[in-house]
């Protein structure tokens, strides 16, 4: 069913920005616990080896079960899923904060990343069907950017406002009065749509197999940095949880009713959108994570400090994001918005690796945070805009489901191969007689480097293979 607009409306843009608010508080949770994690570690006394898990409870049902909810999104209504989600989100991040204990923490965690999948799985769907002009597309779609990139840049400024100042708890409090406030925002802006209807048929064998795929790919990803890539319990985990993404897959090309239609690869795309996507967020989660590491322990900023150095990057992608990339894409289209954003992207990671150990922020974080912001601001849109362009609206909640698992593969997937470069770089400068300082800088330096080679290789896979008509069909 095509519930796009004719033309824009303040209706259309508050249904917008309600949307856009729950993806940015759903993509700040993501963040925002990473500076706060010391805090939590002393409050609750976590063990070096089960702090991860804080992270990791969160990460590994949200990413299995991002393609089921915006399946579900299209099946029973998208607004039904998503202030569903909403809800569980905002309930669950009250467990949080009111978490006693290393089991309560971890277990309202999972809730949270469950409640965060069902939330956020339909948002791009509803968002890039809001408009039928191409100017009004672009610009939701870039503020769909903006709360997905710039949730990400704030989110270890405000956990390091929240920290400092009051407590770790309060990372999580804060989502409980947006979450509930944009329920009952959202059931009075948000239309109602009807969906597809379960009544044809539901494909629940789909649904076991790629859920417990992906979730069993997480985790064996999220662990494989202290098992080790080449592990017996690496290996085998990742064997299984191949055998049962196969299976879906073959599930969907002989069941009547398909979770995933596959006619939803047929475009090319939609599918290198999501293979470029892979690989610049592989590497975009090294700016997030490793430049904290470095501005915190390098530099030895507070947590407040670490997240204020980040303040200007979230300052540029809202200003491309909101401001000038829809005029940009209706004036030169998305690929050049493409391929000069990724290329800004690789010129800041490889500034990044200069970073010196008794450098200033001005010349040594700045400078390159900004062309960062820039960048970003530039591909993220595009990207969406070009993977979203040829999928049928009854297909969006899905589509956008894939986008999202998308984002979340591949971060896991590049935290874990940069963290491996920089665990086996620090190692041998300590080894050398460096200095800690100068041996965490050592490896941080490799991971943007390492960064920088994934984006690349995003950019060189969508020059090569982005060519012929702006939309192909899959229907």
């Amino acid at each position: 069913m095509d519930q796009r607009v004719s033309r824009t409306s303040a209706s259309a843009w508050l249904t917008v920005g309600v949307l856009c608010v729950g993806q940015m508080m759903i993509v700040l949770d993501q963040n925002i616990v990473n500076v706060a994690l010391p805090a939590v570690q002393q409050g609750l006394g976590f063990s070096a080896e089960n702090l991860v898990w804080v992270v990791n409870a969160y990460v590994i049902p949200f990413g299995g079960l991002l393609l089921l909810a915006g399946r579900l999104g299209d099946l029973v209504g998208r607004r039904a899923v998503f202030l569903t989600g909403v809800a569980l989100f905002s309930a669950a991040s009250l467990l949080c904060g009111f978490a006693s204990s290393e089991v309560t923490l971890v277990g309202a965690r999972f809730l949270q990343g469950i409640g965060g999948a069902v939330a956020s799985a339909c948002v791009l769907g509803m968002v890039a069907t809001m408009f039928s002009g191409r100017r009004e597309q672009a610009q939701a779609i870039g503020a769909y950017s903006f709360a997905s990139a710039g949730g990400g840049a704030i989110g270890p400024l405000l956990g390091g406002v929240l920290t400092d100042l009051l407590s770790w708890n309060w990372i999580f409090f804060i989502n409980f009065p947006i979450g509930a406030l944009l329920v009952v925002v959202g059931l009075r802006t948000v239309p109602r749509d009807r969906g597809e209807g379960m009544s044809g048929g539901t494909d629940f064998l789909g649904a076991l197999f790629v859920t417990a795929g992906m979730m069993l790919l997480v985790y064996t990803i999220t662990g494989a940095e202290n098992a080790g890539w080449a592990s017996a319990r690496t290996l085998l985990l990742g064997l299984l949880s191949a055998s049962l993404l196969g299976g879906f897959v073959l599930r969907q090309a002989t069941t009547a009713h398909p979770l995933v239609p596959l006619r939803l690869f047929r475009s090319r795309s939609l599918a290198v959108a999501n293979v470029v996507q892979f690989m610049m967020i592989a590497g975009m989660f090294g700016l997030l994570f490793f430049g904290t590491l470095y501005l915190q322990r390098v530099r030895e900023y507070s947590s407040l400090e670490a997240g204020l150095a980040f303040a200007p990057i979230a300052v540029v992608i809202a200003a491309v994001s909101l401001g000038l990339s829809a005029r940009l894409v209706i004036r030169f289209g998305q690929r050049p918005m493409l391929f000069g954003g990724l290329g800004l992207i690789v010129v800041a990671f490889v500034m990044l690796s200069f970073a010196r150990v008794d450098g200033s922020y001005l010349v040594d974080f700045l400078p390159a945070s900004l062309t960062m912001g820039l960048g970003f601001g530039l591909a993220a849109p595009a990207i969406m805009g070009l993977g979203m362009a040829a999928v049928p609206p009854a297909d969006s909640g899905v589509a956008s489901g894939l986008f999202n698992t998308t984002q979340q593969i591949g971060g896991a997937v590049g935290l874990t191969v940069l963290s491996a470069f920089v665990t086996a770089r620090t190692s041998s400068l300590t080894a050398a007689g460096k200095t800690e300082a100068a041996a965490l800088a050592g490896g941080y330096h490799v991971a943007f480097l390492a960064a920088a080679g994934f984006v690349l290789a995003a950019l060189i896979v969508g020059a090569v293979t982005l060519r012929g008509p702006a939309r192909d069909s899959v229907g």
